[in-house]
């Protein structure tokens, strides 16, 4: 999938949790929603999206929620 369409979509997501007033629970909210609702592949290139240091135009909370929910978020090999 392509990258751009990723980032645009979980941008989406954090915009939705962005209105929460605790950074916390936003975070947190975003990581469920991409864990429930995304399928491994997609995560799994999101994941080696950030790996490789390619997060611009991510939203600060995917980027929250990539890097703070990491292992929740793997995909099993």
């Amino acid at each position: 999938m392509d990258g751009t369409k990723l980032v645009h979509m979980a941008n989406q997501i954090a915009a939705f949790f962005a209105a929460e007033p605790d950074r916390n629970v936003a975070i947190e909210g975003v990581a469920t929603h991409l864990k429930r609702f995304w399928e491994p592949r997609m995560r799994r290139e999101i994941l080696a999206m950030v790996d490789s240091g390619q997060v611009k135009g991510m939203h600060e909370l995917v980027l929250a929620a990539l890097q703070g929910h990491r292992q929740n978020l793997q995909p099993a090999p």
